[in-house]
């Protein structure tokens, strides 16, 4: 067995500054990539989200790829998506999960099958994202979602989604605030850039006592923040970063994406509870994003 990582749980419960970053699994089972540069994060973050097939793609399952992260000394955060299970399924996989040390679930909805790369796949949806909240919290109580009392109960702290910069704001906060009801202790939020926004979101959520993330998405080029804009609900990349990414060249764009993400993690500092870092396919530069932003 490893040795037992910090838990995100106690970061979060003590009032320091979370660090969290994310991985996707591999289309296959080559985990090289993923290893190697989480190796080079172990006592440097406090939490490693793995997706859960993530924009509806076929990739390698989160729980195994968690229990490898566990063993490697960090603490995975297991995302569980509503669109491929039902609740057997998700209660037979949320249990196993605690039997191999996972101890943080982030409950998602999952996007619809049609965009990813198996369009003619059926969803499931048998629960939505609040639901599911209510499940885990049911399985830490020694309750299945039927009420069934179980052998032995889970013991996971859990997380949601919530998107700040969303317009108009009110119906976010409404359903963050259902979010707080169904069980979540955190909340890791979409890609935010506009730290004013995102202070005006933090001010209208203080007074529920549960802890923020904010979500810092690295930029390669101007075309993806462009069709950020286009496609994701929420989110909004000021023309003038996309605008320095575009004079920084082909070459030095991803650079500019990371000077972006640094700026950014200083500013939204004074009014959240962590970052959560999100490389995509550039997780060899979250080191260098954590040193330039001093998180450690």
């Amino acid at each position: 067995m490893s040795r037992e990582p910090r838990r995100l749980k106690d970061v979060l419960a003590q009032g320091e500054f979370a660090v969290t970053v994310e991985y996707n699994p591999p289309k296959g089972t080559n985990l090289t990539h993923v290893v190697e540069s989480a190796k080079s994060l172990v006592g440097r973050v406090h939490g490693v989200n793995v997706t859960d097939n993530t924009a509806a793609i076929v990739r390698a399952g989160s729980l195994p790829v968690c229990r490898i992260l566990y063993e490697l000394g960090h603490d995975p955060v297991m995302q569980l998506t509503c669109r491929d299970r039902n609740r057997i399924a998700m209660q037979s996989d949320l249990m196993g999960a605690h039997m191999l040390g996972i101890r943080n679930i982030l409950c998602l909805t999952g996007d619809y099958p049609t965009v990813g790369d198996h369009k003619d796949a059926k969803p499931v949806y048998d629960l939505d994202s609040v639901q599911v909240m209510q499940l885990v919290t049911g399985l830490n109580n020694g309750k299945d979602y039927a009420g069934n009392k179980l052998d032995g109960s889970t013991d996971f702290t859990i997380g949601g989604a919530v998107t700040p910069e969303a317009d108009p704001l009110g119906p976010m906060l409404v359903k963050f605030e259902v979010k707080v009801r169904a069980g979540a202790q955190f909340f890791q939020t979409q890609a935010i850039y506009q730290p004013e926004q995102f202070k005006k979101f933090m001010d209208a959520v203080r007074p529920f006592k549960v802890k923020v993330l904010a979500g810092i998405l690295l930029l390669r080029n101007a075309k993806m923040a462009e069709f950020m804009n286009a496609n994701i609900p929420g989110v909004c990349v000021p023309q003038e970063m996309i605008d320095e990414m575009r004079a920084a060249g082909d070459k030095r764009a991803l650079d500019a994406g990371v000077e972006i993400a640094v700026r950014t993690i200083k500013a939204v500092r004074p009014y959240c509870d962590g970052v959560h870092i999100m490389a995509i396919k550039s997780t060899e530069r979250l080191p260098e994003i954590l040193t330039k932003a001093e998180l450690g």
